[in-house]
C-alpha cells in the first residue's frame, strides 16, 4: 500500500515564554484559529518511525489550500500524485495512477482527526485536550489529545512560528510517528467562489465508500 493512502486512510481518523515574538504555543494557536479563515502553502510528510519490514517510507510532498470548515485541497505531487478534496460536504480522493475517485461523506469525520486542527471549525476545545510542550527546533509546540477514543491518532503535536503552524507531528494507537512540515503558509489569501468544486478527471472510475 502507497504511504500517501495509508496516512490518507489515517488522516480522517511546559513553560511559556513571554516574548511578544516568541508567544506560547497555546496564545499562538487560539489566536491563529480565531484569525484564519483560509490559507495555502506547502508541506512535507515523512514517517519517522520504521515499518515492521525496517524499511523507512519515502519522504511526501506537494501543496495545500483550505477554507474552514470543511474545505480543503490536499495535493500529493512526490512520489506519488494523489489529490484530497473536500467542497464542506464530500471529501474526494483521486489516485492518478489508478484514475479513480473514491467519495465519502465528510459529516464528523473531521472530529477528532488531525485534519481537524487544519481545516476543522473553531471549536477544537470540543474535541482536544490542549496543553503547552515547550520550544523545539525554533518553534512553539502544544500537544492535543483527543477527546474521544474511536480515533486513529494518540496525540497530535502541533509547532508555531509566527503565528501560523510550521510542524504536525502524528502519533498513532501503534507508536507509529509521521511529521508535517509547513512552508511558504499563507494566511487567509484570496479563492475563487469556485476554488473547491470537485470535477471527476475524465474517464476515472467513481467509487463511493
Amino acid at each position: 500500500m502507497k504511504f500517501t493512502t495509508q496516512v490518507i486512510a489515517a488522516l480522517f481518523a511546559t513553560a511559556a515564554i513571554s516574548s511578544a515574538a516568541h508567544a506560547a504555543a497555546l496564545d499562538q494557536f487560539k489566536s491563529f484559529v480565531a484569525g484564519t479563515k483560509s490559507a495555502k502553502g506547502e508541506f512535507t510528510q515523512q514517517q519517522l518511525t520504521k515499518s515492521k519490514s525496517g524499511k523507512v517510507a519515502p519522504v511526501s510532498s506537494g501543496s495545500f489550500v483550505f477554507a474552514r470548515p470543511g474545505k480543503f485541497i490536499w495535493t500529493y505531487q512526490k512520489p506519488y500524485q494523489q489529490l484530497l478534496q473536500a467542497d464542506g460536504d464530500t471529501l474526494y480522493i483521486y489516485d492518478k495512477d489508478l484514475n479513480q475517485v473514491s467519495t465519502r461523506k465528510l459529516g464528523n469525520a473531521l472530529g477528532s482527526s488531525p485534519a481537524a486542527i487544519l481545516f476543522g471549525s473553531n471549536d477544537l476545545e470540543k474535541n482536544f485536550t490542549l496543553s503547552e510542550a515547550g520550544e523545539r527546533d525554533g518553534a512553539e509546540w502544544l500537544t492535543a489529545v483527543p477527546k474521544t477514543k474511536d480515533t486513529t491518532f494518540e496525540q497530535i503535536g502541533i509547532g508555531l512560528k509566527g503565528g501560523v503552524p510550521v510542524a504536525m507531528e502524528l502519533k498513532d494507537q501503534f507508536g507509529q510517528v509521521s511529521l508535517l512540515k509547513f512552508t511558504s503558509f499563507q494566511r487567509n489569501p484570496a479563492l475563487g467562489a469556485q476554488q473547491f468544486k470537485f470535477e471527476v478527471p475524465k474517464g476515472a472510475d467513481v467509487v463511493s465508500q
